[in-house]
């Protein structure tokens, strides 16, 4: 099928905290609106069936819970399915974003999934009812070709998002198309925890997923494009991710991806939109990936020559590293219940310094999950303490595989080379109680290379 997802510079608020009429909230969503519109006539003309839109696309973000409200739509939440907000538009008040984008859908016989605020009045005897009255969600919205409202879904994993409600239970929602079946759908930071996006793929055994996103990326572990590829890899799943584009907050990264190709968007460097239309297979089947064969366990002998231990900063944890020195080799670090190996070998020696880290720990800053990770990595400089840096340029070419004793069967495998582009392993999966990840030469310098593995019964 052909999918398209918009990668959107919003048309932000001058003051998000300031108190606005309804009036000024819409004519500044319109504005972005009209961008919208444009773009989906775009895909259509190029065929796309499924058009995806990023998260904060339509209202921008850093709003108090007051100021955000006269941007908040209403949505039945129960109405899913039943509702054409263009062919009805008077069924209920406060609905004319959620009308422009059914109309869009409508009058271009396109799916279309977009994020927005949303609001939804409740009683004084829920005792979860906040004190003004009403719940406020961080809203996606999936429409079909003829504009009819399929399905809703409230963002369970909130990113300091201080005007918006955690729904009261998860929301499982997918929706139906004649052309790929069923698609999921969940928000950004959903995407690193089990609820509702892990559940979501197993219960319902989806082989879709819708992503809006407005994700701030983080080397050399959590980009957008890194990370989104991962989750498509490591769950056998087809993922149409929508970022907005607002480089000077670190926010860019969009793309279509299959488990074993992608079209990816990233670009720090220049301003305004971009629209990513693919053709991609529909996932029908399971299949696994097979490792050819078991790797050399680290020899015990020359265990005296071995390289020196450092610890590191990386992604606000203390990560234990050890340098991958030389033209060839095999390392091994461990934390934990955690060890990490690695056989590695360079085409040509460069001037840059390598390390392999581990972690295996709850990380706590900016959100609280547990990680298991083993991360080959390009430092920063020469020195030790610049492991762990971003770094997003590098020449070395290297043939490896790393692989170690994950103890969660949740592993995301990252492969990014310079640029921030994005390569494909040659052999990866579980191999008795080692999970593997093997390349022959990456297609440019590597940046990373790393199971990242979520261990969610210890968040």
């Amino acid at each position: 099928y052909v999918a398209a997802v918009y990668e959107h510079e919003s048309i932000l608020s001058p003051s998000p905290a300031a108190l606005v009429e309804r009036r000024s909230a819409l004519e500044l969503m319109g504005r972005n609106l009209d961008v919208y519109e444009q773009q989906v006539l775009a895909a259509a003309r190029q065929g796309a069936q499924i058009i995806v839109f990023p998260e904060d696309g339509i209202h921008g973000f850093n709003f108090t819970r007051s100021s955000i409200y006269p941007y908040l739509d209403f949505i039945p939440h129960s109405h899913s399915g039943k509702w054409n907000p263009c062919r009805e538009p008077y069924l209920f008040n406060d609905t004319e974003v959620v009308q422009r984008l059914s109309c869009m859908a409508l009058k271009n016989k396109i799916f279309l999934v977009a994020n927005l605020g949303t609001k939804q009045p409740c009683e004084r005897t829920d005792p979860r009812c906040p004190a003004d009255g009403r719940y406020q969600f961080n809203t996606n919205v999936a429409f079909a070709a003829d504009g009819t409202l399929l399905a809703t879904y409230r963002k369970h994993n909130l990113y300091f998002e201080y005007a918006f409600d955690t729904p009261p239970e998860p929301d499982y929602a997918f929706f139906d198309t004649p052309f790929a079946g069923k698609f999921g759908m969940f928000t950004c930071f959903d995407i690193l925890f089990f609820e509702p996006a892990v559940n979501l793929i197993r219960q319902y055994n989806l082989k879709q997923i819708v992503y809006p996103t407005a994700w701030m990326n983080q080397l050399p572990l959590l980009s957008a494009v890194e990370f989104q590829q991962a989750f498509a890899t490591a769950f056998n799943v087809n993922i149409l991710a929508a970022n907005i584009h607002h480089p000077t907050l670190g926010m860019t990264g969009s793309g279509i991806y299959t488990p074993v190709k992608s079209f990816i968007y990233h670009d720090m460097e220049s301003y305004g939109g971009k629209l990513i239309v693919a053709e991609i297979p529909v996932i029908t089947t399971d299949y696994k990936t097979n490792l050819e064969k078991t790797p050399g366990r680290v020899s015990e002998e020359g265990k005296e020559q071995s390289p020196p231990y450092f610890y590191a900063e990386m992604m606000y944890d203390n990560f234990t590293f050890v340098p991958v020195w030389g033209e060839k080799g095999e390392v091994q670090v461990c934390a934990n219940t955690l060890c990490c190996y690695l056989n590695y070998q360079r085409a040509v020696l460069t001037d840059e310094l390598y390390a392999l880290g581990v972690f295996d720990g709850l990380h706590t800053v900016h959100g609280t999950y547990y990680v298991q990770a083993c991360a080959l990595v390009k430092c920063g400089g020469l020195s030790f303490s610049t492991c762990g840096q971003e770094v997003t340029d590098a020449t070395a070419l290297i043939d490896f595989q790393l692989w170690g004793n994950m103890s969660t069967p949740y592993i995301f495998p990252l492969l990014l080379t310079s640029g921030i582009t994005l390569d494909f392993a040659d052999h990866m999966g579980w191999k008795n109680n080692y999970y593997f990840l093997s390349k022959n030469r990456t297609s440019s310098g590597l940046l990373t290379a790393a199971l990242y593995g979520r261990w969610y019964e210890k968040d």
